[in-house]
Protein backbone atom coordinates (compact mmCIF):
# COMPACT_ATOMS: atom_id res chain seq x y z
CA UNK A 1 0.00 0.00 0.00
CA UNK A 2 1.19 3.17 -0.91
CA UNK A 3 1.20 5.96 1.60
CA UNK A 4 -0.08 9.50 0.79
CA UNK A 5 2.78 12.42 1.49
CA UNK A 6 1.47 15.15 3.60
CA UNK A 7 3.37 17.96 1.91
CA UNK A 8 1.73 16.44 -1.67
CA UNK A 9 -1.78 16.14 -3.42
CA UNK A 10 -3.45 15.56 -0.20
CA UNK A 11 -1.88 19.07 1.62
CA UNK A 12 -2.56 20.87 -1.25
CA UNK A 13 -6.31 20.22 -1.02
CA UNK A 14 -6.56 20.16 2.38
CA UNK A 15 -4.76 23.78 1.83
CA UNK A 16 -6.98 24.93 -0.31
CA UNK A 17 -10.36 23.63 1.84
CA UNK A 18 -9.08 26.16 4.35
CA UNK A 19 -8.48 29.09 2.19
CA UNK A 20 -12.09 28.60 0.91
CA UNK A 21 -13.20 28.35 4.64
CA UNK A 22 -11.54 30.91 5.50
CA UNK A 23 -13.38 33.36 2.61
CA UNK A 24 -16.42 32.08 3.85
CA UNK A 25 -15.89 33.45 7.69
CA UNK A 26 -14.66 36.91 5.84
CA UNK A 27 -18.14 36.98 4.00
CA UNK A 28 -19.68 36.14 7.70
CA UNK A 29 -17.61 38.93 9.21
CA UNK A 30 -18.76 41.10 6.42
CA UNK A 31 -22.36 40.77 7.18
CA UNK A 32 -22.25 41.00 10.64
CA UNK A 33 -20.05 44.24 10.29
CA UNK A 34 -22.86 45.53 7.95
CA UNK A 35 -25.45 44.44 10.21
CA UNK A 36 -24.35 46.17 13.65
CA UNK A 37 -23.19 49.27 11.12
CA UNK A 38 -27.21 49.09 10.47
CA UNK A 39 -27.95 48.41 14.01
CA UNK A 40 -25.93 51.78 14.92
CA UNK A 41 -26.70 53.83 11.82
CA UNK A 42 -23.23 54.73 11.74
CA UNK A 43 -20.94 53.64 8.79
CA UNK A 44 -17.57 55.21 8.69
CA UNK A 45 -15.19 53.70 11.17
CA UNK A 46 -13.48 57.17 12.01
CA UNK A 47 -16.89 58.42 13.31
CA UNK A 48 -16.48 58.65 17.22
CA UNK A 49 -20.09 56.75 17.56
CA UNK A 50 -18.91 53.98 15.29
CA UNK A 51 -19.77 50.90 17.41
CA UNK A 52 -17.27 49.04 19.10
CA UNK A 53 -18.04 45.37 18.13
CA UNK A 54 -18.00 46.87 14.33
CA UNK A 55 -14.27 47.63 14.71
CA UNK A 56 -13.78 44.45 16.67
CA UNK A 57 -15.37 42.23 13.48
CA UNK A 58 -13.68 44.54 11.25
CA UNK A 59 -10.04 44.00 12.89
CA UNK A 60 -10.88 40.30 12.81
CA UNK A 61 -11.54 40.14 9.08
CA UNK A 62 -8.45 42.37 7.75
CA UNK A 63 -6.83 39.61 10.44
CA UNK A 64 -8.09 36.80 8.39
CA UNK A 65 -7.30 38.41 5.13
CA UNK A 66 -4.15 39.10 5.81
CA UNK A 67 -3.72 35.20 6.90
CA UNK A 68 -5.24 33.84 3.76
CA UNK A 69 -2.77 35.92 1.77
CA UNK A 70 -0.16 34.28 3.11
CA UNK A 71 -1.65 30.76 2.90
CA UNK A 72 -2.54 31.45 -0.78
CA UNK A 73 1.34 32.91 -1.58
CA UNK A 74 2.42 29.57 0.40
CA UNK A 75 0.04 27.34 -1.39
CA UNK A 76 1.14 29.33 -5.12
CA UNK A 77 4.73 28.48 -4.04
CA UNK A 78 3.95 24.90 -3.24
CA UNK A 79 2.21 24.23 -7.06
CA UNK A 80 5.06 25.89 -8.55
CA UNK A 81 7.64 23.51 -6.69
CA UNK A 82 5.27 20.66 -7.76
Amino acid sequence: MQEVSRSGADGELRLDALIADLWWRVRLLNTDILEEEARAGVFDAREPTYPPLAANLRARRDNLVATIGVLERRAGSTSEAA
